[in-house]
């Protein structure tokens, strides 16, 4: 069964995402990145290239070419994932075919825009018995 994580209150989603992926990284996780609105991509993309300062984080689209050698993919499609391990959603709705994911995390800001479909979200996965974790990254991730 998917292991739901919820990291909430971040002051800003993508930045968090980026912190969260480089401590995967840092474990040699292997994360596909489910984000389907392409201005948020683009702009994941080039936090992924600059931060942290003279490092980059090894990751690309998941229909590029070196993608079945890139440990941190990003898509807009969840129809035929590469990789079935772990799942990061940066989109308000809930994730197609999440559930066939090892874990799924959820990145939440403390914009309403985010907070509330999250809530929506933490309430069907709990209400279906999925095992959720909830943690307040507000003060950074540790």
């Amino acid at each position: 069964m998917t292991h739901v994580e919820f990291l909430h209150g971040a002051p800003d989603r993508l930045q968090a995402a980026a912190q969260w992926l480089q401590q995967a990284w840092a474990r040699r996780q292997s994360v596909l990145v489910y984000v389907p609105d392409a201005e948020a991509a683009a702009r994941l993309d080039r936090v992924l290239w600059t931060q942290p300062q003279l490092s980059f984080l090894p990751h690309c689209r998941a229909d590029a070419p070196l993608a079945a050698e890139t440990p941190i993919l990003l898509t807009d499609q969840l129809d035929a994932p590469p990789q079935e391990s772990c799942l990061l959603n940066l989109s308000n709705e809930l994730p197609p075919t999440f559930s066939r994911f090892e874990q799924l995390v959820e990145i939440v800001s403390i914009e309403d825009i985010d907070r509330l479909p999250a809530r929506e979200r933490f309430k069907f996965y709990r209400e279906r018995g999925y095992p959720v974790e909830s943690r307040d990254i507000s003060g950074g991730l540790s």
